[in-house]
């Protein structure tokens, strides 16, 4: 077989259609082979890459063809002590594989040094790791996208669902038995069609970059269903693809991405670009250890044995060589470019600015990213933390950038749950969280809200349990968070008890209305719209099976809560008051303004000492369209109805004073289990307690908007 010097770009595995460029970044390595193997994967051959340029190893082979299985071996010192763990008896994963054949197989050969050894991790092991490791894949890259376009919701119009792919529909009656829990399964017209009745604006897919499970889950028959342990940032997981043909999971994907654009639906990745499945200095050689560690991996300067691990996941990718970055970019662009998605949710983001020297520091990625003609242009949204010190960075990312807003979160499990919460803290997150984001010049829709998110409990769990039970997970229940902010009511888990059963319904209401009311951008966590429960486990990650997977027999209860938020999510796209593109007032939110004002239950204004220091118990906010700041994408000014949101978070029924002014519209009262609006019946509005109200007053264009309540500067 015929080895031509080729090209060090691009990186990975090309196809030309004489034959396939391979090039591969080690700066460390002595020596590079890449290895071809057959359809069964039996060796073929072996050949050493001799072309060493900018620090990259390539080499061309003229005739192969896509659907060619590869690996590569790396040779070089192999001394832990000095960051070195070169072993070419290992086979290596491509980082910038586009494909692979099967998935890993535990043994102890994927360990670079002698598992049982008693020098453990500075021995070195030379059995074959290549029976076990899964083979990357040439692709053809070429599909017919035909008139495919990203939609480019603006962000203040978003809705977004973030769902597993393989749970949607891995049980899902109406789509055909082989597809359920794959990519072509999403892309069903079952799966559409619910997702746009639905409403929901953009789907957010939790990882679905191939990964590998972790020996522990392995042991224990369990997987990491949720994909958090990166193998590669190219390849789509072959795990969810129903065709399992030579680079079918990479056409499946883009047919997906093409079906839901076409049902103006846009996907956003959730991509983990902070760690990658090797672990820590004991765990296994699948691709960029063994490539080159100390170019790949932030280690202890004083002990580059050893990891600096800001992710919990045993490893970070240091982002301050530019190797790593380049790894980064060129992932993103080629999901943007050759996927067609339109953003991404970046786990553990903190971690992306953090290098070999520890700490924080201002990353070369973020100023990259700004810059980037195609990245800057798609979603980008932040989670802002990591588990390092410093790590905490909600309302610090620049703009451009949406984040998580865990403080909305807490906030509002808090308020539902009965928590004495200070007025000043609610209303912030109700209005976009202007004290977080408007100092860098962020507009509402860079807080991205959630009351829920895979990681937890579900919102029905949320109002059911007390505790964790996560005793499946096979840790003795001491994983998942202990601060969960949730309430059982008075007994933990399900019961036949009417009273505490409507209650639960209730306060689910509450919480699905105040995500969908509130200014930012809401992510509904997938089956929140119908009570989905994993019987209390918050930290599901290991479990494909039906603790996440969707069961979509409903009963009453769960279709009357499926209704109430589709007509939520309606509700708010149609009224632009409830998704406004600026802050109220357009500066911070309290004080006499025309847009909004914050009310007694007797009607009046709240006085400056309430405003700070006052506890949240019943609390009128009077919405106006007044400012010119409503406008359509051409500009034009648009008027909108007059909305009037009351709460009730007190556990006994009061009364709330309407202002005045002509008669106002119930438009729903989370009490009632039915959606029906009506007039409201005279001044005095009735409110059972634990309860939220939403009324509405329809404005004529020639009509003076109703005065706003005088200030009053009493305690």
């Amino acid at each position: 077989m015929e080895l031509w010097p080729g090209r060090p770009y691009p990186l990975g595995a090309t196809w030309t259609g004489a034959g396939v460029n391979f090039a591969l970044f080690s700066e460390q390595a002595a020596a590079v082979w890449v290895c071809l193997f057959d359809d069964h994967d039996a060796p073929v051959a072996e050949l050493q890459l001799t072309e060493y340029t900018d620090r990259i190893w390539h080499g061309f082979v003229p005739g192969l063809a896509p659907g060619q299985r590869y690996g590569f071996r790396v040779d070089g010192l192999y001394d832990p002590t000095r960051g070195l763990r070169f072993n070419r008896h290992k086979l290596l994963v491509d980082p910038y594989a586009k494909a692979f054949a099967g998935t890993e197989t535990w043994n102890e050969a994927l360990f670079g040094y002698q598992h049982t050894h008693p020098a453990g991790d500075l021995s070195l092991d030379r059995r074959d790791s290549a029976p076990f490791v899964p083979k990357a894949v040439v692709i053809d890259p070429s599909f017919s996208w035909g008139n495919d376009a990203l939609p480019r919701t603006p962000l203040a119009n978003s809705v977004i669902y973030e769902m597993h792919v393989k749970g949607f529909t891995r049980a899902h009656p109406d789509v055909t038995p082989m597809l359920r829990g794959t990519y072509a399964g999403l892309a069903a017209p079952a799966s559409i069609d619910y997702l746009r009745e639905l409403g929901i604006t953009a789907v957010d897919l939790l990882p679905i970059h191939q990964h590998a499970d972790e020996r522990h889950l392995w042991e224990k028959r369990l997987t990491n269903y949720w994909g958090y342990n990166s193998l590669n940032y190219f390849a789509p997981d072959i795990r969810y693809a129903a065709d399992k043909t030579p680079g079918g999971a990479v056409r499946e994907f883009k047919t997906m991405v093409k079906a839901l654009h076409a049902a103006g639906i846009e996907v956003i990745l959730d991509v983990v670009y902070n760690h990658t499945a090797e672990a820590a200095h004991n765990g296994p050689t699948f691709s960029q250890r063994g490539i080159d560690n100390r170019a790949y991996y932030c280690l202890r300067p004083s002990a580059p044995r050893y990891y600096l691990d800001f992710t919990g996941c045993g490893n970070t990718l240091d982002m301050g060589h530019f190797r790593n970055l380049q790894l980064v970019m060129d992932s993103l662009r080629y999901w943007v470019t050759e996927m067609h998605v339109d953003g991404f949710r970046f786990d553990l983001a903190p971690a992306l600015l953090r290098s070999s020297h520890g700490g924080a520091r201002a990353s070369a990625f973020l100023e990259v990213v700004h810059q980037d003609p195609i990245v800057s242009q798609v979603k980008l949204i932040a989670e802002p933390w990591d588990v390092g010190e410093g790590g905490y960075h909600v309302g610090n990312f620049p703009i451009g950038w949406c984040e998580w807003n865990d403080k909305y979160r807490d906030t509002m499990r808090g308020v539902w749950r009965g928590d004495a919460t200070r007025i000043r803290e609610w209303a912030y997150r109700l209005t976009g969280s202007s004290d977080l984001y408007r100092h860098n010049g962020r507009r509402p829709y860079a807080s991205i809200n959630f009351v829920t998110a895979h990681d937890g409990f579900t919102l029905h769990d949320l109002v059911s349990y007390n505790h964790k039970h996560n005793l499946a997970n096979g840790e003795n229940n001491r994983d998942g968070s202990d601060h969960n902010l949730s309430y059982n009511h008075g007994v933990e888990g399900p019961t036949d008890n009417p009273k505490i059963n409507a209650l639960r319904l209730r306060l689910q209401r509450n919480f699905l209305a105040t995500l969908f009311l509130s200014q930012g951008v809401p992510m509904l966590c997938a089956g929140d719209e119908w009570s989905r429960t994993q019987r209390g486990n918050n930290n599901a990650y290991c479990q494909d099976n039906a603790t996440n997977w969707f069961d979509w027999r409903w009963n009453d209860e769960q279709e009357a809560l499926f209704r109430f938020t589709k007509y939520l999510i309606a509700l708010r796209r149609a009224h632009p008051l409830l998704h406004r593109a600026d802050f109220f007032q357009g500066r911070l939110i309290h004080g006499a303004a025309e847009d909004i004002c914050w009310l007694r239950p007797d009607g009046t204004m709240l006085s400056d000492n309430e405003w700070e220091h006052g506890v949240l118990g019943c609390v009128g906010v009077l919405l106006n369209d007044t400012t010119a700041n409503l406008r359509d994408e051409r500009g034009q000014l648009l008027r909108d109805d007059q909305f009037l949101l009351v709460v009730n978070v007190q556990t006994t029924a009061t009364e709330f004073t309407l202002p005045p002014g002509s008669s106002w519209l119930v438009v729903f009262d989370t009490s009632e289990a039915v959606i029906a609006e009506r007039p409201a019946a005279d001044a005095r509005l009735p409110l059972a307690p634990q309860t939220l109200v939403l009324l509405r007053r329809q404005v004529a264009i020639d009509e003076p908007i109703t005065a706003l309540p005088s200030h009053t500067t009493a305690g």
